[in-house]
């Protein structure tokens, strides 16, 4: 329930209440008293976002832990301590020496590989001509033993031979596979030290903001061990929030026409916001608070937002078209619920009680009680009663009772 003014007012206006009917009973004409200075506003038609308020927490869109893909002594940095950086800035360097050798190693065997595959493919060349004569020259013994012209002795040679020549050429066939391989192996391992090379230089791997440096140039760094600085993402930027599980239908309704406008406010006494927009509908209700996790999209172009902050979030639900509205301050407490001092045209006051709706930016929504274009008393109903005579005046000249 929203009170603009403490239960003291609801007693007060008992109090005066009470006064009234004392001075019917004594014969005294409220008419006949000096007029209250009070303020005024009038009532009037808006139209009045449904807003959900709770306090959420930001964080980064993305969260990046910059470590090293090689050991090796880090020789540099490339940043200053809290720098944004751009995705593919040089960070780090590490003493790319030992990598340069290994990589000049890995290209030698290659070289060497090449010339044995070389070898191998021209010994093969050989020994498969060797075994097309032995071929030729078999099949000719074997004919010449057939006639009588040569003896099977020298057919049996030939065919020996033959055999010989035909296992020879496999046997080279296989080098020359094993040569491929080999060659095919090193040039792995080039590309392996390649890579490894270029790990030497670490660039970022994100557009964000750089942490504090956790380890320093100097410093022997493992594969894949510590990181090496923090980069957080704030560009664009996230706010978690939760809100009750009530709403969770209207926010799946609405967010699918469009996606729902979420502003924030921060918390240090600035009064700064930002406006974004519903990004992620958790798929589960907590079932121990009873809420739905949400999370906002901002562009925080500016920096406002900081990973950790906490801030005042206002989901907008929807849009009340046409609602009465009147000044906050203008919602009195009373005996029966909320109400409000109405000036009528004869400058006197009554009490109407009101239905209030939803409130935002210091004004609320009376949805029942009041019509546009009603006049209420915004200051000075402390000394107010049903029937007693006003004297409207500006909020800041308000000084008390009119002349007697």
């Amino acid at each position: 329930m929203r009170t603009s003014i403490p239960i003291i007012i609801a007693l007060c206006l008992l109090t005066t209440c009470g006064c009234q009917k004392q001075q019917a009973q004594a014969g005294v004409n409220p008419a006949a008293m000096p007029a209250m200075s009070v303020s005024v506003a009038k009532a009037t038609q808006e139209s009045v976002p449904t807003e959900v308020h709770v306090v959420g927490t930001v964080e980064a869109s993305a969260i990046v832990q910059v470590k090293s893909q090689i050991a090796g002594q880090l020789e540099s940095i490339g940043f200053n301590e809290g720098q944004n950086v751009k995705e593919g800035d040089v960070l780090f360097r590490i003493d790319s020496r030992p990598y340069e050798e290994a990589l000049h190693q890995a290209e030698a065997a290659v070289e060497r590989d090449k010339a044995q595959v070389a070898q191998a493919e021209a010994n093969l060349v050989r020994d498969q001509a060797q075994a097309k004569f032995a071929e030729t020259d078999a099949a000719r013994q074997e004919q010449l033993n057939k006639e009588n012209l040569a003896s099977k002795m020298a057919a049996d040679q030939a065919k020996t031979t033959l055999d010989v020549n035909r296992a020879t050429a496999r046997a080279s066939e296989a080098t020359v596979n094993t040569a491929r391989a080999t060659l095919a192996s090193d040039l792995s391992a080039v590309a392996k030290a390649k890579l490894d090379l270029s790990y030497c230089t670490i660039p970022a791997p994100i557009s964000g903001r750089t942490g504090n440096l956790l380890v320093h140039p100097g410093n022997l760094v493992k594969e894949n061990d510590v990181a090496l600085v923090v980069i957080h993402r704030v560009e664009p930027i996230f706010v978690n929030f939760g809100v009750p599980e009530d709403h969770l239908g209207a926010i799946r309704r609405l967010n699918a026409v469009h996606p729902l406008a979420v502003n924030v406010t921060l918390q240090d006494g600035g009064n700064r916001t930002a406006t974004g927009s519903l990004a992620v509908i958790d798929n589960t209700v907590d079932a121990a608070t009873g809420t739905i996790h949400l999370k906002a999209r901002f562009d925080n172009r500016d920096g406002m937002l900081w990973p950790g902050q906490f801030v005042t979030v206002a989901l907008t639900l929807d849009t009340l078209r046409d609602a009465t509205v009147v000044p906050t301050e203008a919602i009195q407490a009373g005996r029966e619920g909320q109400a409000v001092f109405v000036v009528k045209p004869d400058n006197t006051v009554e009490i109407r009680p009101v239905t209030l709706g939803p409130a935002r930016g210091g004004k609320t929504v009376i949805e029942k009680g009041l019509a546009v274009g009603e006049t209420v008393v915004t200051d000075g109903q402390m000394a107010l009663f049903p029937g007693a005579p006003v004297h409207i005046v500006e909020a800041a000249a308000k000084a008390g009772p009119g002349p007697q």
